[in-house]
Formats: C-alpha cells, sequence, structure tokens
C-alpha cells in the first residue's frame, strides 16, 4: 500500500502537475498537498501559448508515425503498459491514430481505438462546465460561498464556488483519508455516497484557508456535484447528459450509475491494492469518484471534447474567460483554471482511475489535440503512465511545449 494514498487521491487527480489529476491526473494527477503556493496574478482569460508558432507542429508524414511508434514502444517497455491508444490531428498537418499493446492481458485481444475507458478526473471538467452553465443561466455565482447551498463544510462561509473549482479551498481530499482506503481495498465493488465521501474530508483539519494556495482535492468537486444537483433539482448525471454531453455532441461518452462499462472496452489493470499486487480493475465500483472521477468515453469523443473544453463553445465567453486564469501549479508555464488545465501550452485536463488513465488536450496555436488513453494507472518511480507517454509523444511534435516539462517531474512524497 506504498503509493496507494497518493494513487487514490490521483486516480481522480488530474494533472495539476502534470501527473497530476491524481492525480487524478497530471490532472488526474496534480501533485498534491505539496504543491506551491500560487501567485497573486492570474493569467489571460485566453489560453496563452508558449513559445513557437503553429506552424512549427509537424506533418505527420510516416517518418514522423515511425518516430511516435518507437517512442510510445520504449514508453511500454519501460513502464509495462499492457496496452495504449495515441491520437494527434492537426489542421493542415494530418494525423495519426495508433493502438498499441493488448486491451485484455488474459485473451491477449489487441488494443483499438474504438474501446471504451473510465477517464477519472477529466470528469471533473464535465463536472465544472455543467456548473458554469449554470452561472451563465444567472442561476448562481462563482464568488457564493458553499454554505449558501450546503450545510456543514469547513469554512463553507467563506469558501467560494470558483475556489472549489480552482482547487483552492483548503479542504482534505477525502480520497487521501487512511480510513477511506482502508474501507474502499477492502472492497473495491462497494457504491459510496457524496455523503459519505465528504465525512471523510470533514473529519480532518483543513489544509489552508480559503484562497491562501493551489491543493488538488476531490472533495471540492463532490460539493460542486451537489450544488449543481440542488439548484437543477436533477441527478448530476442526468444534466451532465442532458445538459453537457448531448449538447456537445458525444455519442459515446457516459455518468454511469453501475459500476459496468460499455461494449467494447479494454480491461483494466492497476496496483492500487493492499499488497500492490496487480489486479483486472475493470468492475470496480467508480462511485468512489463520483462528480470528480466516475465516467466513461472514447477516444473520438475525447478528442472533440478536448476542443469543445479549451475554446468554451458551451460557455459564454466572458465565462470561458474566467475559466481560463490559472493559478500557478508546479513548474513554470503551469496552471489550473477552473477545472481545467494549462501545462506548456496544452489545455485540458488528465484522469486517472485505478485500471486507467487518460490524456485529452488542445494546443490552441496549432489548433492540435492529442488524446492519450491507456488501460492501467500503475505508476513507474512515481510517474503517472499518461505523463510519461504525453511526454514523449510532445518531444516529437510539439518541442516547445513539451507536456509536462522538459523532463518527468520528481515523485511528491506520498
Amino acid at each position: 500500500m506504498k503509493s496507494t494514498p497518493t494513487r487514490l487521491r490521483r486516480a481522480c487527480v488530474a494533472a495539476a502537475a502534470a501527473s497530476v489529476l491524481l492525480a487524478p491526473a497530471a490532472a488526474g494527477s496534480a501533485y498534491g498537498a505539496t504543491a506551491p503556493p500560487p501567485s497573486a496574478s492570474a493569467a489571460p482569460s485566453a489560453p496563452s501559448p508558449s513559445p513557437g508558432t503553429g506552424s512549427d507542429f509537424p506533418r505527420l508524414t510516416p517518418a514522423v508515425a515511425a518516430q511516435l511508434d518507437a517512442a510510445v514502444r520504449q514508453v511500454m517497455r519501460e513502464t509495462g503498459v499492457p496496452g495504449v491508444t495515441v491520437g494527434l490531428w492537426a489542421p493542415g498537418k494530418g494525423s495519426y491514430v495508433k493502438s498499441f499493446g493488448v486491451a485484455d492481458k488474459a485473451t491477449g485481444a489487441p488494443m483499438k481505438p474504438d474501446l471504451h475507458m473510465r477517464i477519472g478526473s477529466e470528469t471533473k471538467t464535465f463536472t465544472v462546465t455543467a456548473l458554469l452553465q449554470l452561472v451563465d443561466q444567472g442561476k448562481i455565482g462563482l464568488d457564493d460561498p458553499i454554505g449558501t447551498y450546503i450545510t456543514g463544510v469547513p469554512n463553507g462561509d467563506r469558501i467560494t464556488l470558483r475556489q472549489l473549482a480552482g482547487m483552492r479551498s483548503g479542504l482534505f481530499n477525502y480520497s487521501e483519508d487512511p480510513g477511506f482506503i482502508k474501507r474502499y481495498q477492502a472492497d473495491p465493488s462497494q457504491a459510496f455516497t457524496p455523503q459519505q465521501l465528504l465525512a471523510y474530508s470533514f473529519k480532518n483539519p483543513v489544509q489552508f484557508q480559503p484562497g491562501a494556495e493551489f491543493d488538488y482535492s476531490n472533495t471540492n468537486l463532490i460539493l460542486l456535484g451537489l450544488v449543481i444537483e440542488k439548484i437543477t433539482g436533477r441527478p448530476l448525471h442526468e444534466v451532465i447528459q442532458k445538459d453537457v454531453v448531448e449538447p456537445a455532441g458525444l455519442h459515446h461518452t457516459l455518468f454511469p450509475t453501475s459500476p459496468e462499462i460499455p461494449d467494447p472496452h479494454a480491461q483494466g489493470y492497476t496496483n492500487q491494492t493492499a499488497s500492490g499486487r496487480t489486479v483486472d480493475s475493470t468492475g470496480w465500483n467508480p462511485s468512489w469518484g463520483w462528480a470528480a472521477g466516475e465516467m466513461i468515453s472514447d477516444l473520438q469523443d475525447l478528442r472533440s471534447w478536448a476542443h469543445t473544453l479549451a475554446t468554451g463553445t458551451l460557455l459564454k465567453p466572458a465565462t470561458q474567460a474566467e475559466r481560463l486564469k490559472t493559478t500557478p501549479m508546479n513548474l513554470p508555464g503551469d496552471g489550473y483554471g477552473l477545472g481545467i488545465f494549462n501545462v506548456q501550452g496544452w489545455i485540458g485536463h488528465n484522469g486517472s482511475i485505478p485500471g486507467y488513465e487518460v490524456l485529452p488536450v488542445y494546443l490552441p496555436e496549432a489548433r492540435a489535440t492529442m488524446v492519450i488513453l491507456l488501460n492501467t494507472d500503475s505508476q513507474t518511480n512515481g510517474q503517472e503512465p499518461s505523463t510519461l507517454l504525453g511526454q514523449a509523444v510532445t518531444q516529437i511534435v510539439t518541442p516547445d511545449h513539451v507536456y509536462p516539462g522538459h523532463k518527468p517531474l520528481d515523485p511528491k512524497p506520498s
């Protein structure tokens, strides 16, 4: 169970640190309690590109494809990732879509681009989008205290919805609570309610005063999910399906209400067990992630969603501008907005949940999209496999925008 506390946190974590989110996450793997305090300044209201121009993105020729093939296979050899699908698309530059390895270690069935996968903390982008739609409708305000809607929240009279969405609430991350971890590991098939998850958080002291620091916490999204349900009078899964997924034109994305995953799907593998042994976690109940990490999608839907999310087509321009104002995370040039990150110019979020990781991101200056899906979340030397794959790919296609930086992040202590 050495790394489980951090991993469970990141399973919904995202890339706050690009390994985040746990990091989900980088988002699915943002690193956590040890993230540096934010500066007072916010990023511009639109995605700010790093140095370089869109013309730097290479034409995706057979020669470049061969480089990508070799890089992905090398990471797979070094990390033991069973299967991965990588997609790259850029206007005028072509596309690269390829699957490697196996979707099922027992049968040897190959990984394919059309498989459903759990998306972990990428769920946060859908939940926060639903929240921001309510802002657009004038039903809530970003600077409303959470206590206006939900009682019993520590510092609830001072923590705002904006601070929750931006990971600056100071609330303890329930998925790092030892009691939660012990209960979850004892029976990964069990269901958790949002109220049970919050109870694990609220029995711990707050980490800092509202707005004082950045700290990736799944607790924040559970609260936002409850706000959405209270204001709309509908279950969160229905709100996200009807108000976000369908308007976005996504056909293979869902917020499940059971542990089942639609066919076709990849089997997922994790070492988030008490013994550290790798097991098939495909049927584990994702309810513990709820608004922070429960959803399912596939390659083409995540390609479309990465663009929708980064460009804000479901929101008013002013609201999208608020979303894209970022607080610094762990590396220069990285920032976290409202349920979204900017990592070296790539806009989006990553996701990790036992057995699966995804990395769907968009580079505005090149209008390029990268989506990586894999059927494990087992780390190598403290690094999320999706982060290592994202780095390997971007070192080839966008050397001025390497995700998450020019070298792997040093692992943070659990």
